[in-house]
């Protein structure tokens, strides 16, 4: 009987081993609600960014003065992040939209726990900001 649990104790050592080495490393996620970096007015903006079809996308939520008071702008309720898949690593790439420059650029994302720098290029003009998950 002692040989037997002895045993066992082994493939059970041995298959959660296995499934350790096999799980993927599971990369920092970037779906959530985001706190954006403040823009030239020094607005900042609540944005989720929740799964669209195979993909993810963003929308603007709410958006903030500098005091910290609701704003209305143009920009709350218009989706301004699209088509965001991963590449591997906490990277991620897609679309987004620049308002400041009414232009629509190739955005890349990097999430590292609770920080994502969101940044995108107009020719060779290019801006990256630090959001922080809110959750």
């Amino acid at each position: 009987m002692a040989d037997f649990i002895t045993r066992l104790r082994a493939v059970t050592v041995s298959g959660l081993f296995l499934t350790v080495l096999a799980s993927p490393v599971m990369a920092d996620k970037a779906e959530g609600l985001w706190l954006t970096g403040p823009d030239k007015k020094g607005q900042v903006g609540h944005v989720k960014l929740a799964p669209c079809g195979a993909s993810l996308c963003g929308t603007v939520i709410k958006a903030f003065d500098k005091s910290g008071k609701d704003v209305i702008t143009q920009n709350v309720g218009k989706r301004v992040i699209w088509d965001v898949k991963p590449t591997g690593g906490g990277d991620y790439s897609g679309r987004m939209l620049v308002s400041q420059l009414k232009a629509t650029v190739d955005g890349v994302f990097h999430v590292a726990g609770n920080k994502m720098t969101v940044k995108g290029c107009v020719k060779k003009l290019c801006q990256s900001q630090v959001w922080t998950r809110l959750k």
